[in-house]
């Protein structure tokens, strides 16, 4: 069974760059066919995907924050972390790590982290 949990600071000010890391236990990061993502909640609007790092190491970003958005991986640690750099008060969400099977075209995170609150203060 795979569990995804995240960890990091549940306040960030703005400008600074926010840190996430998502452990992975029950499945490999870097060996198996999936792709693990970071997606976000903000209040009162839609889940907004932010960026995937696959078994390779491969990235991929939302281009909506591509520029700010940055995804590496520990496979030491079976970890991988977002950067979210020059962050605003829209950066303020629940932010969830998924897994994305790879089973079909587009996105089906299968699993997910419980979530965190983040914070920005102004």
């Amino acid at each position: 069974q795979v569990q995804l949990r995240e960890s990091g600071p549940a306040l960030v000010k703005v400008s600074q760059t926010l840190s996430l890391a998502c452990t992975v236990s029950g499945g490999s990061i870097s060996t198996e066919a999936h792709s693990w993502n970071w997606i976000r909640h903000p209040p009162e609007k839609e889940l907004e995907w932010i960026g995937e790092i696959s078994s390779t190491g491969e990235t991929n970003y939302s281009p909506a924050l591509k520029s700010r958005a940055s995804i590496s991986r520990d496979t030491s640690k079976n970890q991988y972390t977002l950067h979210l750099s020059s962050v605003t008060p829209e950066d303020a969400a629940v932010y969830y790590c998924t897994r994305d099977p790879g089973e079909v075209d587009g996105f089906s995170w299968d699993y997910w982290g419980q979530g965190t609150q983040v914070t920005v203060s102004s």
